[in-house]
């Protein structure tokens, strides 16, 4: 029995060891067959298709360039034309990564013989650049051993740093002499030279395009016979990179400021936002709105760039150059001003201020604004600010129109609706209240008083206090917001809560918070300390400084209802037009944004609107002069505030008046909400008449007379395709222009 046991278990070991050689054979020879398929593969690679592989591999290396395409035009409500893109032609160079300066230098040489360059901006550095270059041998001999020793042994500083340390001690060696000695035809390659070295690799740079003469004022333009003896050389040795193409800049057919500017090819991205861009795939010679509008819509106005790719070989050289996206130019802007009624405005607040400026006490007197809203879409309608210079002797009024919502100032009275609209919301007087208009007599202070009371006792209303522009009755409001009734000779105090029920009401209607306008750089004006005394002041708007937009806001918030509406440049954004004829597909439409309403009843907001049309049409208004002989309805309210001018040269401040006017028309329906302010109008002692009235007057007068003759075109226009029509001005404002390129702020 134990035999046969035995038996079957060695047969058994005898059958494993049997199966486990035969699956190690197959094993092994899949392996081998593995391997010899592996080897003849690789030796079918190498042998047969070897060099195909290795020429393809060297071509194949691609790096995207974004190339620029035109920018978005701009255009005014009806379709004009106020910003385009005029085509230039211009000869361009891309520099390879292994590009050196030796081989940038022998392009500039061929190139010098082939354009003109206008050598204007020749700096010390590229004199210097161009000398080293020239002068290899005897520039290493500028640094002596001894020199080059300490250098090269300072551990301290890295390869680069040595080199840049040998390089700074050769160019301060450098003479005047030897900077100078260079003829005509050196100073234009050095000229081209600046422009190659400044140029980022593969990235085009433009060598020469229109540019301007500094010393002449003259656009000096790639002539035909320059295009054309480029084109023909572009494939002669020392011309790699060199390239002949259409490129654009940006004109203008407005003065208008805050239609904003853009970069030059050359200035490229602003520093102050490198990352900014560079991270959304800008190039550092890109150009780019850098104010106002320009800036503001940049991401609409770009537009999306072609993109090629430069298949380079093993040693960076181009071999071929393949387009992966056309490109596509930036989307247009449809801006809500009309360019007749932004004409026709200036015009009126220019003469206007040239006028004043002939009085006497106008010594201070510089600038002037007028804001036109549509109370109900925050339409900026007109946007104008004049600042007065000296130009050869004569006043002139430049466009000023910024200011409107980056400077702020005292507004006077215009503000008191908004005070008595406070009252109401604070329970401080009831709509009809009647209160004493008396002189406030304060311990300690001069009485305080209003214009047409200076002595007597006189009851008005709500609606008489506005009619005849009574400080009292404002006075006497901020009071009964801190809690407190006016007792005649005795101290006040106003605590923090009066001036924040006042501010608060205030910004409601959209003083002393930013107006949300499209444009950078907003500011909200001046808040004041919160000292006692002053609360009367704030009560009258001769505390708080706001912006002339502010004041236009607040206006159009009282004519519209109650409702704070944004204020926008921008109507709409469309694609960009595919004729030429028509304006291109519509975007976006910007549609009214209500940021807020007021805290306050409908019959409250009447009342106040009844006031301001009692200061135009009743029998005592201040405004009755200008406007109580109107052929429409209309509202407004007059103001006057205390301000002082001050500046480097003045010992002393000296107490001038600020001039302001706001009003809606028509009354019951308002089209229109204004607001105008004159800073500085007249030195206090001097003033008498308040100016903005005739001015007001005449801007809505104005206004409606351009309406009146567009509505009559319009019914006798059945076209329903809105089309491109011509600037309203011949007046052209090129980005190239020197003049135009100071930095408005």
């Amino acid at each position: 029995m134990r035999k046969t046991t035995k038996k079957r278990v060695q047969s058994m070991k005898a059958k494993q060891r049997a199966n486990l050689t035969f699956r190690m054979n197959i094993l092994f020879f899949s392996i081998f067959l593995l391997f010899t398929i592996l080897i003849l593969r690789l030796g079918f690679l190498q042998i047969v298709k070897g060099e195909n592989y290795a020429r393809d591999l060297e071509r194949t290396e691609e790096v995207a360039v974004n190339t620029s395409v035109p920018r978005g035009r701009l255009y005014d409500s009806e379709g004009r034309i106020l910003v385009d893109n005029k085509p230039q032609k211009v000869i361009t160079y891309t520099k390879m990564q292994t590009t050196t300066s030796a081989d940038m230098l022998k392009t500039a040489k061929k190139l010098s013989k082939l354009i003109e360059k206008d050598t204007k901006n020749i700096t010390k550095s590229d004199r210097q650049d161009y000398w080293l270059q020239k002068n290899d041998e005897e520039a290493k001999k500028l640094v002596t051993d001894k020199e080059r020793q300490e250098i090269e042994n300072n551990e301290e500083l890295t390869k680069a740093e040595k080199n840049r340390a040998i390089d700074r001690l050769q160019r301060s060696k450098l003479t005047e002499e030897q900077l100078n000695s260079f003829t005509p035809e050196e100073e234009e390659i050095i000229a081209i030279y600046r422009e190659m070295a400044t140029g980022y690799a593969l990235s085009p740079q433009i060598i020469k395009g229109d540019e301007m003469n500094k010393e002449e004022g003259d656009i000096l333009e790639v002539t035909a016979e320059e295009f054309a003896r480029v084109s023909e050389r572009l494939g002669e040795a020392d011309m790699t990179g060199v390239n002949t193409t259409t490129d654009w800049r940006r004109v203008k057919n407005s003065t208008l400021a805050v239609l904003g500017s853009v970069s030059s090819p050359k200035k490229g991205l602003p520093n102050e936002r490198l990352n900014y861009f560079l991270s959304r795939d800008y190039t550092r010679n890109d150009r780019v709105g850098t104010s106002y509008i320009e800036q503001q819509y940049e991401e609409v106005l770009q537009g999306q760039k072609s993109v090629v790719k430069n298949i380079t070989d093993g040693k960076g050289r181009v071999m071929d150059v393949e387009t992966v996206y056309e490109g596509k130019p930036g989307n247009e802007l449809v801006l809500t001003t009309d360019s007749q009624v932004q004409l026709e405005m200036e015009a009126i607040v220019e003469k206007q201020l040239l006028q004043m400026k002939n009085n006497r006490g106008t010594d201070y007197l510089t600038s002037a604004f007028l804001i036109i809203l549509d109370p109900y879409t925050g339409d900026v309608l007109s946007l104008v600010g004049k600042k007065l210079e000296k130009e050869n002797g004569k006043w002139v009024a430049n466009d000023y129109a910024y200011g409107a919502f980056k400077t702020g100032y005292e507004l006077g009275s215009t503000v008191k609706p908004a005070t008595v609209l406070t009252a109401y919301r604070e329970n401080a007087i009831e709509v009809g209240e009647y209160l004493v208009d008396e002189p406030i007599r304060i311990k300690g202070s001069s009485p305080k008083s209003s214009v047409f009371n200076r002595n007597g006792r006189i009851r008005l209303n709500d609606l008489t206090a506005l009619e005849r522009s009574s400080n009292v009755y404002m006075f006497k409001i901020a009071y009964a917001l801190a809690g407190k009734t006016y007792q005649p000779n005795q101290p006040i105090y106003f605590g923090e809560d009066a001036f924040l029920k006042m501010r608060n009401g205030y910004a409601q209607m959209g003083l002393g918070v930013p107006t949300g306008i499209d444009l950078p750089g907003e500011s909200t004006g001046f808040i004041g300390q919160n000292e006692s005394g002053k609360l009367l002041d704030l009560s009258i708007g001769q505390y708080d400084t706001y912006t002339p937009l502010q004041l236009a806001q607040y206006t159009a918030t009282i004519a519209n209802g109650g409702t704070r509406i944004q204020p926008h440049i921008v109507k709409e954004i469309r694609e960009p037009s595919e004729d030429g004829v028509t304006l291109g597909k519509l975007v976006k439409e910007i549609t009214p944004t209500v940021l807020n309403v007021i805290d306050n009843s409908q019959e409250e907001i009447n009342q106040v609107r009844k006031g301001m049309q009692r200061v135009y049409f009743g029998d005592k208004g201040t405004g009755r002069g200008a406007f109580g002989s109107a052929p429409f309805t209309a509202a407004g309210k007059t103001g006057t505030a205390q301000s002082y001018y001050k500046d480097s040269t003045m010992e002393k401040s000296v107490q001038t008046v600020n001039l302001t006017h706001i009003g809606f028309a028509p009354y019951d329906n308002p089209e229109i909400a204004y607001a105008i302010v004159v800073p500085q109008a007249f030195t206090e002692s001097t003033y008498k008449t308040n100016y903005t009235s005739a001015m007001a007057r005449e801007v809505v007068d104005t206004y409606f007379d351009i309406q009146k003759k567009k509505n009559e075109l319009e019914t006798n226009d059945s076209t329903s395709t809105p089309s491109i029509k011509p600037a309203f001005t011949n007046d052209q404002i090129d980005e190239s222009d020197e003049k135009n390129k100071t930095d408005e702020e």
